[in-house]
């Protein structure tokens, strides 16, 4: 007889963003003005869905690869190519394998391609901006991209967003769904960002990434260190309210 799974630990919300952020004006409108209402954790949420980890393509992990042109402007994507890997963990330090891990972000220029960006900062033909990989029997992910540029936003008069990476991830039940961002170490925007800020102090370190020259690549790219937690006192901040 199969044993029943187990309930995760309750999400430590004091490490999570405030579901409004005055600072950050979208969480006015969007944000839950009432109390969230826990439900028990049914066999549904334990166990799945899961979704992706057989449609991977050959290059969805190459940002640097997989939005290149054949056309009219074929080569590289501009800007500094960066190499960013981490270790997914559960609330126990136990490795997460098989687990979809998507990312997207704006070009070298600060630049996402979607019509809704309309920041006049150029388009890079070479470079789509999102890839997927599924994490290997240690939890461990990879991925080859170049670094996201700042851009301007509306939230403030001249607000700018620091450099960051979006990740989604999809555990092995809805209870570890994850949406979050990583920045950068050093990035002197993370002081003036009203999302950034809006995570508690205690566990805004855990959305920065690490320099690591151990997954530099000589001659090729830098290497960035981002490791994930999923659920527990230790969990990976949400990506916003």
């Amino acid at each position: 007889m199969t044993d029943s799974p187990k309930p995760y630990a309750p999400r430590d919300w004091g490490s999570h963003p405030p579901l409004i952020a005055p600072d950050y004006k979208s969480t006015n409108l969007r944000g839950a003005t009432k109390p969230l209402v826990p439900i028990k954790q049914s066999l549904s949420e334990l166990t799945g869905p899961v979704f992706g980890q057989d449609s991977l393509g050959e290059f969805d992990n190459d940002l640097t690869r997989n939005g290149r042109k054949d056309g009219a402007a074929p080569g590289e994507p501009l800007g500094e190519r960066i190499i960013v890997s981490g270790k997914v963990v559960d609330e126990l330090g136990r490795p997460q394998p098989d687990m979809l891990v998507e990312v997207w972000q704006a070009n070298a220029a600060g630049r996402y391609v979607h019509k809704v960006d309309q920041h006049n900062a150029p388009l890079d033909p070479n470079f789509f901006g999102g890839g997927r990989c599924v994490t290997d029997d240690q939890g461990v992910y990879r991925f080859y991209t170049v670094k996201p540029g700042a851009y301007p936003w509306g939230n403030h008069p001249n607000a700018w967003r620091p450099n960051h990476i979006h990740f989604s991830l999809f555990g092995p039940s809805l209870c570890t769904r994850l949406v979050t961002q990583m920045y950068f170490p050093g990035d002197p925007l993370l002081d003036l960002d009203p999302i950034f800020l809006a995570t508690p102090e205690k566990a805004r370190g855990r959305l920065v990434s690490e320099f690591d020259l151990s997954l530099t690549e000589p001659d090729f790219a830098l290497g960035y260190r981002f490791d994930i937690v999923l659920r527990g006192p230790r969990e990976t901040p949400m990506e916003t309210a």
